[in-house]
């Protein structure tokens, strides 16, 4: 099969019709083998209705119903699951996203070897509260995954078969699928200008918390990244750090003794000075950390998937 595409919906009754037309007529066009496959992520309205028809009508049409709403990831996780296809596209069910595009980022995987193709909306028509926020978090995924894209949350991504079948998308990780792909070992990841359509049905289901959890996620995803299989770097890197500053604090305090002693002036008491609870504190902080690096440990060197690597080819293996 040439494409398969996902799409994760919550109350899109109003707009599945024409997206599926719009779609079918681009296949149809360009000569695709394809399936559409339709998450509905607990819809309350008549969504799954229409989903049923479009089946019933259309061999193409597969879908899969939560019985209550879990999330975009958690539709797109399933839908990665079942897709067949060669390339599999992702995009949203409110129009925003135009079909058109698909033969385009397409032929980027096909032809020019990408992994993973993201749109681009650089002409939004988002209000400046959506837009401004956008920028900032776009900024800021840059930064910590060192991956050049502008537009990481674009609901309109192509994939190569191989490497939806080695991400894990779970929690609110659908905003950083470019991450969690280059974190598999796919490199060669790409972007292209699409088209921003204006919503022409309802409204949209995400509020501004999206944006705090968004950046909460990708903290998790920058640390799990590197130190998933090490945790004890990380907790004991800055458990040394904090046992150094209580040790120093200790031998200033030694020291402020015997220079007192040598003067002839009477010392004072460890708890009149400061040092002594800033040495107290680190060395409480570090034995902390180390205890939290030694239990992360355990629990990485005892969980089943402790050895668990993608694998990108093989060669006379059963």
């Amino acid at each position: 099969m040439d494409i398969s595409i996902v799409i994760p919906l919550y109350n899109e009754d109003e707009s599945l019709p024409e997206l599926y037309r719009w779609i079918a007529k681009v296949m149809v066009a360009n000569n695709y083998s394809y399936e559409v496959i339709f998450v509905d992520d607990g819809s309350t309205d008549n969504s799954w209705q229409v989903i049923t028809e479009l089946a019933a009508a259309h061999p193409e049409v597969k879908a899969i119903k939560f019985r209550r709403n879990h999330g975009k990831s958690a539709g797109l996780n399933v839908g990665f699951e079942a897709a067949q296809g060669d390339v599999v596209f992702t995009m949203d069910a409110d129009l925003q996203d135009s079909p058109d595009e698909i033969p385009g980022m397409r032929a980027m995987i096909v032809d020019e070897g990408y992994d993973l193709i993201s749109g681009w909306k650089k002409k939004r028509y988002d209000p400046i509260s959506k837009t401004i926020p956008t920028k900032l978090f776009n900024w800021a995924t840059r930064k910590m995954s060192d991956i050049e894209l502008h537009d990481f949350n674009c609901g309109l991504k192509a994939y190569k078969h191989d490497v939806v079948k080695n991400v894990d998308v779970h929690g609110e990780m659908h905003r950083y699928i470019p991450f969690l792909a280059k974190n598999a070992g796919f490199k060669k990841i790409g972007e292209k200008v699409v088209e921003h359509r204006a919503r022409k049905y309802g409204t949209t289901k995400f509020g501004l918390e999206r944006f705090v959890n968004g950046f909460l996620d990708l903290v998790t995803l920058a640390f799990i990244s590197k130190f998933a299989k090490r945790p004890m770097h990380f907790f004991g890197l800055f458990g040394t750090l904090m046992f150094l500053i209580g040790f120093g604090a200790i031998v200033y305090i030694g020291a402020d003794k015997l220079y007192m002693l040598s003067i002839g002036q009477k010392a004072r008491l460890v708890t009149d000075i400061a040092w002594f609870y800033i040495s107290l504190t680190s060395m409480i902080l570090g034995t902390m950390l180390f205890l939290t690096g030694f239990i992360a440990e355990l629990i990485v060197r005892n969980s089943g998937r402790k050895t668990e690597y993608t694998v990108g080819q093989r060669l006379n293996l059963d």
